[in-house]
């Protein structure tokens, strides 16, 4: 059985958070770059629940993963908004 594939989208909504494109672009633009030696779920601006959830996919390397991944890799400034 193959494992779900999730988009930005879907990550945002499961966050709780805005997750249409341009909430995605505002919440990227506003919160990035993170810092290199900080780990994305050690951001100030995620909840106790998002950070849990956040920590759990990339340990776990769960459905979530990869999608976590991409915006980890956005607040970083490895895409552009």
């Amino acid at each position: 059985m193959e494992s779900p594939v999730h988009s930005l989208q879907s990550l945002f909504k499961q966050l709780g958070l805005p997750d249409d494109p341009v909430s995605i672009d505002k919440f990227v633009a506003v919160h990035s770059p993170l810092k290199a030696d900080l780990q994305l779920a050690d951001a100030f601006f995620w909840t106790d629940s998002q950070k849990a959830f956040l920590r759990e996919e990339i340990v776990e390397d769960a459905d979530w993963a990869e999608v976590v991944d991409e915006l980890n890799l956005m607040l970083r400034g490895g895409r552009g908004v």
